[in-house]
């Protein structure tokens, strides 16, 4: 009985267009008034607000996109996640991150797709070893699992690597973080925007921010495209555009945006197993749940805001991974496009106050945002709810670069940097 049920209410439903489907959350129209407004629809945004009111009671809140939900950054990516960064500070947001990870299908409710099927940073010359060996000590002394490999254990990882010594750029070794991997970007989305619509939160696409209305040295009002709506407190996560909303609180921040490029080919059959990156080459590659191969290369070297991608970037990063995987060279590409980092002088994201009372922004992820997901969403909470910021993200404040306390990881962030 149970069967045929569900085959009726299958053919019912297609029948209908899905016209009777229970959405996955509201489209509220915005109240005048809320005690927390987070500006930026993706994966931070989303997550710090279901944060708030899973951790800290507080469901007062509204989510403003711009756009539609997870129509930025956060599907413009390529989904890797790890934690083996150098620095402890570094090092120890991104493990609480790679740990709510392991758990987040299971607490949201909705599959988001983890796949920890490890992430090999590829060394190619002596001094890569080196750094490469040092990262790896570091990230064992800090508790992260990870392990220097050479080339007959790459091989054995990765059958389909070209490993001849004589290619341009050979490779020497690399370290290895298992518990690394990748997962789907909008799952991720849509996953916490659904939870937190649950718990209350108002998520309200298309309502852009125009304006930050200030009084007495703090924020008071947003003012949107869908009108003015007061405030008691505003975190900003809007990934690229950071600096765009900071110049609405007359405030400058030191980060640059830049596009950053990837591409996908058409699916084949399964043929990478693992995530494989290289900072000399510009370029890293994993295979999709479908069968494509998701190649991400470097930023464009000017400032820009543009979606796009650019052809150069692409032709370069291509002829990286061909030397690499020549069996690839054989597969089309579908497409390209360009998402918009936001990159900070110690390659390290800000998170926290503002001289603005009630201000907050989380930005500066470069790279390294989506990985950061959960993690960075949970730090926000905690800030924004307290009012101080957590242990996680007290060495990211805006301040380090006043007082030269900076958290340099060029070359631990990613090939963009």
């Amino acid at each position: 009985m149970p069967q045929k049920y569900s085959i009726f209410a299958l053919a019912r439903n297609a029948l209908s267009y899905h016209r009777n489907w229970q959405v996955a959350w509201r489209s509220p129209t915005p109240r005048r008034r809320y005690r927390v407004i987070i500006v930026g629809g993706g994966g931070h945004g989303l997550a710090t607000a279901y944060y708030l009111a899973k951790v800290h009671g507080i469901t007062d809140v509204a989510v403003l996109e711009k756009g539609w939900i997870g129509g930025g950054n956060t599907g413009r990516n390529t989904t890797i996640v790890r934690s083996n960064y150098l620095w402890d500070e570094a090092a120890h947001l991104y493990e609480y991150a790679l740990k709510l990870w392991q758990g987040l299908a299971s607490e949201l409710n909705y599959n988001v797709m983890f796949s920890q099927r490890g992430v090999l940073n590829l060394g190619h010359t002596l001094q890569d070893m080196r750094d490469i060996e040092r990262r790896v000590n570091a990230n064992r002394l800090n508790g992260i699992d990870g392990r220097v490999v050479y080339p007959q254990e790459i091989q054995r990882i990765v059958p389909i690597m070209n490993l001849d010594p004589n290619i341009r750029y050979p490779v020497l070794g690399a370290s290895f973080q298992p518990r690394g991997g990748v997962a789907r970007h909008d799952a991720v989305a849509w996953g916490f925007a659904r939870a937190a619509d649950a718990m209350g939160v108002d998520i309200i696409q298309n309502c852009e921010v125009i304006g930050l209305r200030r009084e007495g040295g703090a924020v008071r009002a947003v003012e949107t495209t869908l009108g003015t709506i007061e405030v008691e407190r505003v975190g900003v996560v809007v990934a690229g555009h950071a600096s765009v909303l900071a110049a609405m609180a007359d405030m400058r921040l030191p980060i640059e945006s830049h596009p950053l490029q990837a591409l996908v080919s058409e699916p084949v059959k399964p043929l990478l197993h693992t995530v494989v990156m290289s900072n000399a080459v510009h370029a890293y590659v994993s295979q999709s749940d479908k069968g494509e191969l998701v190649i991400g290369a470097g930023v464009d070297g000017f400032n820009g805001y543009g979606q796009r991608g650019s052809f150069d970037i692409v032709e370069g990063t291509l002829a990286a991974i061909v030397e690499l995987f020549p069996s690839f060279s054989r597969l089309r590409m579908l497409r390209s496009w360009g998402g918009i980092v936001d990159v900070a002088p110690d390659a390290c994201p800000i998170i926290g106050l503002t001289p603005v009372k009630g201000l907050y922004f989380n930005c500066g992820w470069g790279t390294g945002g989506f990985k950061a997901t959960p993690g960075s969403g949970w730090v926000f909470a905690h800030t924004i709810a307290n009012d101080a910021p957590h242990p996680l993200n007290e060495a990211f404040a805006l301040e380090r670069f006043t007082t030269g306390a900076l958290i340099d990881e060029h070359g631990a962030a990613g090939v963009a940097h």
